[in-house]
């Protein structure tokens, strides 16, 4: 036997030592305390209960708990249900009401818990990974928002201005007699606002031209878990933009604002 060969062995020793099984004791499930690392530094458990030559594995619905509690909410963005969707079908799991849930023979016992613990591992760093995304998965949430009210809109809309630059925008939507131009800000800071607004004081004039309809900004802006400085919505004020908060997104202001 040489030295990885020894050293696998321990590895397999070592996963067997730190993890513990416990019997529930009013039901038949049984706790399968892991060695993985969770959400929040805790160790990773499954539940197991075993019907004929059936075995259910379920996370009791801690998975889908911890995102929501670490701010991550995968139902109000398309991008984030086509990730979860994709990792439980690649590890064959299924999620009931946020509880992740994967059905076994008892032959298959051992891989399909490692790939029920790889799905949930999976399933954590969606976390992590969208704070290398979050601005794209904030515009994302406010498209979903626009959708839900059903307001048609162009995404992604490009106008030349006045000094014959072009600029784009995260959303337009276009109504009889006005046009609206909109701008996410998952952060807002004073370079990212006054790019905004200089972008859309810019194309106005040559919008308003040559639609013949007047043209608003609107910026919305994520205020949740963080303060939104008052000086920067002043500063939308006096150039005549408006915004949303969206902690505020479903107030009657809002809507009317979109709507």
């Amino acid at each position: 036997m040489n030295w990885i060969n020894t050293y696998v062995d321990d590895y397999y020793n070592w996963l067997r030592e730190k993890t513990y099984i416990q019997k529930g004791t009013s039901t038949d499930w049984f706790l399968i305390n892991t060695p993985f690392v969770g959400a929040f530094n805790d160790t990773i458990e499954i539940y197991a209960q075993k019907i004929g030559n059936q075995i259910i594995l379920s996370d009791n619905g801690e998975t889908m708990s911890n995102l929501e509690l670490q701010g991550l909410h995968i139902q109000g963005s398309k991008k984030r249900r086509n990730i979860l969707d994709s990792i439980l079908l690649n590890y064959g799991v299924r999620n009931e009401s946020d509880e992740l849930k994967i059905d076994i023979n008892v032959e298959n016992f051992s891989q399909a818990k490692h790939n029920f613990l790889s799905a949930i591992i999976e399933i954590n760093d969606l976390y992590v990974l969208s704070q290398h995304n979050v601005a794209s998965i904030f515009k994302d949430d406010v498209r979903s928002y626009l959708e839900s009210k059903d307001i048609i809109f162009t995404p992604d809309f490009i106008s030349k201005g006045a000094t014959g630059l072009e600029f784009n925008f995260d959303f337009q939507i276009a109504k009889k007699h006005s046009e609206i131009v909109i701008k996410s800000f998952n952060t807002i800071n004073k370079s990212n606002l006054s790019t905004f607004l200089f972008a859309w004081d810019d194309i106005k004039p040559v919008r308003e031209k040559t639609t013949k309809k007047e043209v608003k900004a609107i910026a919305i802006i994520n205020d949740v878990e963080k303060e939104i400085r008052s000086e920067f919505l002043e500063a939308l004020k006096s150039k005549s933009a408006d915004y949303i908060l969206w902690s505020e997104r479903e107030n009657k202001r809002s809507l009317n604002l979109v709507a």
